[in-house]
């Protein structure tokens, strides 16, 4: 699967300006963005997945555009997809924001 890279590009964006220690990697056919070693948000196809707080998943698919991030025909809790079409600046920034704060608190990989 390909993912979008413009979207790809604008989350690229903000990690350069973010004080964080990212990286990038390709997995799975996705581009997927790591704090210390861990997923915290990804492109796959048009959509971006995101990390959340387990304890948040209710109200992160409550808003505009989530829908649960399903794998191997499981749903994995803390994790959450996010149409594509829905991510203006604002809202892609507050997605990135939560992944940011989720993985805050993981160990480093």
């Amino acid at each position: 699967m390909a993912y979008d890279e413009v979207l790809a590009d604008r989350v690229r964006q903000r990690l350069e300006h973010a004080d964080l220690d990212a990286a990038e990697k390709e997995m799975f056919g996705a581009v997927c963005f790591l704090d210390r070693g861990n997923t915290a948000a990804g492109v796959a196809g048009d959509d971006l997945f995101v990390r959340v707080d387990p304890d948040d998943m209710s109200d992160a698919l409550a808003r505009p555009g989530a829908r649960p991030h399903e794998f191997r025909d499981r749903t994995l809790n803390g994790w959450v997809y996010v149409a594509g079409e829905v991510l203006d600046d604002e809202v892609l920034d507050a997605w990135l924001r939560a992944a940011w704060e989720a993985t805050a608190g993981l160990p480093p990989k």
